[in-house]
């Protein structure tokens, strides 16, 4: 129920987040997005839409202060007690590959994804993983920083700030 509920309080803010990227880029291929960025990236010209993407991302993914799925707190380890050995490792690696793949898409939509400057054409993809380090970053430091949030906080954000700045 914690999950379900989490999830229509944010996802409406993400999808509208990338509207105004795909307008920019008029095209909705993630090759075209990342070359209409090649003279600035989006999140200049939208960084109210990359705040937001990066809030509703952090939700997206159960990390704190959106995990009230997991509530380590109040269900002791979360639903993660049910598991141990490879299916506990399994479960984790999953989680991560989340975090790594909505990073991917900030990067791709938002930070001009393999575009930089002084490196070749052939090494371009090392400042995609730059970028990517630097959103992962984001995300762990946001978890050492920020308290949970209560499920009446998360309804309020979701519905009454992130809704209405995404729109």
């Amino acid at each position: 129920l914690r999950s379900a509920a989490q999830m229509i309080s944010y996802e409406l803010a993400m999808g509208l987040s990338t509207i105004g990227v795909l307008l920019l880029a008029g095209s909705l291929s993630l090759v075209d997005i990342v070359r209409a960025q090649e003279g600035a990236w989006f999140v200049l010209f939208q960084p109210v839409a990359f705040g937001i993407f990066m809030i509703t991302a952090l939700a997206e993914t159960n990390r704190a202060p959106f995990d009230l799925p997991e509530a380590e707190a109040e269900l002791v380890a979360g639903f993660h007690t049910e598991y141990s050995s490879l299916k506990f490792v399994l479960f984790f690696l999953g989680e991560f590959a989340n975090v790594i793949s909505i990073s991917c898409i900030a990067v791709t939509l938002f930070l001009g994804g393999w575009n930089g400057p002084w490196l070749p054409e052939s090494l371009q993809f090392l400042w995609f993983f730059a970028k990517l380090g630097a959103v992962l970053f984001f995300f762990i430091w946001v978890r050492w920083t920020f308290p949970r949030l209560r499920y009446d906080q998360l309804m309020n954000l979701g519905w009454k700030v992130l809704l209405p700045l995404s729109l």
